[in-house]
Formats: C-alpha cells, sequence, structure tokens
C-alpha cells in the first residue's frame, strides 16, 4: 500500500482493521526476534507479522471512514458498482472500498487498487472501459450504476453499521 490517497473504510472494516493492528502489535511486542529459537520460519512469521503491521498502520491513516460519498453516480471508493462484464446477462454487484474481507456483507468487496478498480474509478453509468485482468485475459466493463454504501438496499448488502 504505497498510495497517499485517501481509503474509505466501511466503520465496520475501520474497526476490524483496528482490532487486528491491536492483536498484531500485541503478539509482537510480546514475542521478541529470536531467529535462534525459531528458525528460518519463525523469522518469516515475524517478519510477515511486521510488514501486516505497517500495512494496517498506512491504511488506518489514510482511511476516510468521515462519511459516504456524494452520491453523483461517479465510481469511487465507498460506492456500490453495478456493472455488466462484457457481454454477461446478469450485471455484477459489488463494493468499491479498501478492508476487503474486513467487510462482513454479502457484497463482495474490490480495491480501488484492484484491476477492476482502478479500471472503473472515475466511470459514470453507460461508460465502457477495458480491463486487463491478472491472468492476461482482457474484459469489456459497462458500468451501470454507482451509489453510496448507505444508499444500496440493506437486503443486498445487510447490516454494515
Amino acid at each position: 500500500m504505497s498510495s497517499t490517497r485517501s481509503a474509505w473504510l466501511s466503520p465496520e472494516a475501520h474497526e476490524q482493521a483496528v482490532s487486528e493492528l491491536n492483536r498484531l502489535l500485541l503478539t509482537h511486542r510480546s514475542t521478541p526476534r529470536r531467529l535462534d529459537e525459531e528458525g528460518p520460519d519463525g523469522l518469516a512469521v515475524y517478519e510477515w507479522r511486521e510488514r501486516r503491521i505497517r500495512d494496517l498502520q498506512e491504511l488506518l491513516l489514510r482511511g476516510d471512514t468521515a462519511g459516504a460519498p456524494r452520491d453523483d453516480g461517479i465510481a469511487e471508493p465507498g460506492m456500490v458498482l453495478t456493472v455488466r462484464l462484457d457481454e454477461d446477462r446478469d450485471p455484477e454487484v459489488f463494493l468499491l472500498a479498501h478492508g476487503g474481507p474486513m467487510v462482513n456483507a454479502p457484497l463482495d468487496v474490490y480495491s480501488p487498487e484492484s484491476p477492476l478498480g482502478r479500471t472503473l474509478l472515475g466511470a459514470r453509468p453507460g461508460d465502457v472501459r477495458r480491463c486487463t485482468l491478472p491472468s492476461g485475459a482482457e474484459v469489456r466493463l459497462t458500468l451501470l450504476a454507482a451509489t453510496p454504501l448507505e444508499h444500496h438496499p440493506r437486503e443486498a448488502t445487510g447490516a454494515l453499521s
């Protein structure tokens, strides 16, 4: 996470990130780095924990939970996007936000830094964009709608606040 942009987080994702960070910090402080006793696997876990702590700290520093984005139809973090992939009959609906798995909802969450997220940022309903997936495949995306999470029907997203 090296971006200096603000990262929109749902209140739930913010709370979970804080909780995870506190847990990791407590474990990290109580488990000193002892390469001689832990071996290479212990060192790898220690280094992973250091990276995860830095990532969570950066996410929380950049995180914006102050409010939902404006209901202007523009694809941006905090918006539920309805997208048609290529010529698929059924559209895909997902939340564009940081904190992916930390958002507990029956709605998929894509980061604005993911290939789909980067492609759709700034799109307006009706805009067609091309996205190259990590597999190398290219898909055509048509943004059908972008609404703030707080305006999305509760039955579709579950209770998020």
